[in-house]
């Protein structure tokens, strides 16, 4: 599950229906693309209300107009409004996240009680989407390079100090650590109960700074705690003087970028734009594009057509 995302958003999975809040506006910039000119039809890309899922919509909006659609890219951050517009048509296409959505679908269909229904496996989980997705009129394109997961940081002298480089490596040493997380942290299966489970890390405590924040990745590089859960595309990391453990036991599950359409407005020359993109598109990619709107202050769609553009894709 995209973990950080999920916090902030609505019940325990709401990456991709977005940031508590209600309604849709407009972007207020699209990088100087002119999305108004296609005669193919209207197609309205909504993203979540948070840096990525914009920066991922304006994107989606842009390859879409020079495909020959009029497009609008909007922030939806109610999950009440956002996931009854996608399946009647009224938006589009979402940027979403395969295991994450995967879970959110399985909750509408099946109850809140539903058992997670994906995996670190990305062909398990995008097979379990593409069913579930199906029941609610909608089809999931296919998952790009890119992926969004929770990993675990620890500061570079004390990885250099105990010679670290996975989290099984880390569970090796036996010491108690203080973690820099948010306080749900505690019971989230792909947190602290999985980190014991899996690795076999001794958490002592939470120091409740958040999920990726500046706070968290602070205290770790001073030495107040000794991991931090960070994000597999914050650009920020390394420069905050922090190593990040790599998941050789695939604890997280397959976060990978997935456009979501509905499938009334799917057409060939959609699919083939947008899975153009997500094919180009990578983790390191992503990281970069955050890290230019938020540290250099970029507007979201300025940063992704300026991409789009680098990379002949518009």
């Amino acid at each position: 599950m995209r973990y950080a995302q999920a916090l902030v958003a609505v019940a325990a999975l709401g990456a991709i229906v977005g940031v508590a809040g209600c309604g849709g506006t407009s972007s207020e910039n699209n990088g100087g693309v002119d999305r108004n000119k296609g005669s193919k039809g209207s197609l309205t890309v909504a993203d979540a209300g948070f840096t990525e899922s914009q920066i991922l919509a304006n994107m989606f909006a842009d390859v879409l107009s020079k495909a020959g659609y009029k497009t609008k890219e909007t922030s939806v951050k109610s999950s009440e409004i956002s996931q009854p517009d996608l399946e009647k048509g009224g938006i589009a296409v979402i940027p979403a996240y395969v295991a994450t959505y995967a879970d959110e679908l399985n909750v509408l269909i099946n109850g809140a009680k539903a058992p997670s229904v994906a995996s670190p496996d990305l062909d398990k989980s995008y097979a379990v989407l593409k069913t579930l997705a199906a029941k609610r009129g909608l089809t999931p394109l296919t998952p790009g390079k890119a992926v969004d997961q929770n990993a675990f940081a620890v500061s570079k002298k004390f990885a250099t100090q105990h010679k670290l480089e996975t989290l099984s490596d880390l569970g090796k040493l036996g010491m108690p650590l203080k973690l820099a997380a948010g306080p749900e942290c505690k019971t989230r299966p792909f947190c602290v109960p999985g980190l014991k489970k899996t690795y076999g890390i001794n958490i002592s405590s939470i120091d409740p700074l958040g999920v990726d924040t500046t706070q968290s990745k602070q205290a770790v590089a001073k030495g107040a705690d000794q991991l931090a859960l960070v994000l597999t595309t914050d650009a920020t990391v390394d420069s905050a003087g922090l190593k990040v453990l790599t998941d050789d036991k695939k604890l997280q599950n397959a976060d990978y970028v997935v456009p979501i359409v509905n499938t009334k407005k799917l057409q060939p020359d959609i699919k083939t734009a947008l899975n153009k993109l997500t094919a180009t598109l990578t983790t390191e990619d992503l990281a970069q594009l955050n890290a230019k709107v938020d540290q250099g202050q970029q507007k979201p769609g300025v940063v992704a057509s300026d991409y789009l553009k680098s990379k002949n894709l518009l």
